[in-house]
């Protein structure tokens, strides 16, 4: 029960995208801090990779609990490919609002008078 609760303190939070926006979910900046505070040992995908491969091997060993070894494991191969393709978790920042400007927003009545 602790290794499910380390893989849900893991996996909840979602990472920034790259390009594009990335929606956060309900009560995500309470597990990013979290996430951001163990630095490096949570964001790099290599030491993820390693991290589901070790928790499925235990696992492994009872019939009842093999179909979660098989997600660790499929889990763990798609952190390998992300890392070795560059990839790693960011944090989902939230920019600052700008504040629209009152004489910008205000129209100029039309000019011509209607046909």
């Amino acid at each position: 029960s602790a290794a499910g609760v380390l893989v849900c303190l893991l996996e909840y939070p979602r990472s920034r995208r790259k390009k594009g926006s990335t929606m956060e979910r309900c009560g995500q900046k309470y597990l990013t801090a979290v996430v951001k505070l163990l630095g490096p040992l949570t964001r790099n995908y290599y030491i993820r990779a390693i991290l589901h491969a070790a928790l499925a091997v235990p696992a492994g060993f009872l019939l009842s609990t093999i179909l979660g070894t098989v997600c660790l494991g499929i889990a763990s191969g798609i952190y390998l490919l992300a890392a070795v393709r560059g990839e790693e978790w960011r944090p989902i920042e939230q920019k600052p609002r700008e504040r629209p400007q009152v004489g910008g927003t205000i129209k100029q009545p039309p000019s011509n008078p209607p046909p």
